[in-house]
């Protein structure tokens, strides 16, 4: 699975134009599930821009619930509504500048499921955690507070992505050993809280400046499913080379 988190950028025409770029590049890619989160406003664009092919149109954020007076949030349902067949929880962006929470992340994904949007659940290190050789730790806690409350059920239907915060946006890039590494111990948590068929099903994706030019060495780790691709989705060309690697 390769996802493409456009984050605050791009208007609706700049939407368009994306996608009739990119659209036919990929036409023929059959081998990875591909998924697009633009902004909020940008959602209706890129779902009728993406009719007729492969690529999904997901959301970069939720509230847990279906409606309310919570100004400027947007739900679950409208998110389906709209279109959306996925959404990113708990990004490391949402947890640095906004507060968010293991707890409010377990809500996020649980509301997601409730509407059948498939949740992409971010965990990840910040620079000194990965410096103090703390990464384990954090992603430990992060797994125990915003993933391991659900059910089997819904573990199920759910997608995780590591990002190393040290890495997203910075230029640095965790080696594809370093990422493998933190893959295979998430993996392994996933095996002790739902067992080995659930941690050999689940899909965890990385990401942390993926670009065309390191995109093979990450995939060729076994534990490695797919990217969680940020600036370099936000150009046709350099996301389908990402994605026909």
């Amino acid at each position: 699975m390769l996802a493409g988190n456009w984050k605050m950028y791009k208007n609706p025409a700049e939407t368009a134009a994306f996608f009739q770029a990119f659209a036919p590049v990929v036409a023929d890619q059959e081998q990875a599930q591909i998924v697009i989160c633009p902004p909020f406003v940008n959602i209706p664009e890129a779902v009728a821009a993406a009719k007729n092919t492969r690529i999904g149109i997901g959301g970069q954020d939720l509230f847990w619930l279906k409606e309310g007076a919570y100004t400027g949030e947007v739900s679950a349902p409208m998110l389906q509504a709209a279109g959306c067949q996925w959404v990113i929880v708990g990004h490391s962006e949402r947890r640095q500048y906004f507060a968010e929470t293991d707890e409010t992340v377990l809500k996020k994904t649980q509301a997601a499921l409730e509407s059948a949007l498939t949740p992409i659940v971010c965990v990840g290190e910040g620079l000194e955690d990965r410096e103090s050789g703390a990464t384990e730790n954090v992603l430990r806690a992060q797994f125990a507070g915003g993933i391991a409350g659900l059910s089997r059920e819904q573990f199920a239907r759910i997608t995780i992505a590591y990002e190393p915060i040290w890495a997203i946006g910075t230029g640095k890039t965790a080696t594809p050993a370093m990422a493998a590494a933190a893959h295979g111990f998430l993996r392994s948590l996933v095996g002790g809280q739902f067992g080995e068929a659930a941690a050999a099903d689940i899909r965890i994706l990385y990401g942390g400046s993926v670009k065309p030019d390191n995109i093979k060495g990450l995939m060729a780790q076994p534990d490695i499913d797919g990217a969680l691709v940020g600036g370099a989705s936000l150009d046709p060309a350099s996301f389908a080379a990402i994605v026909n690697y």
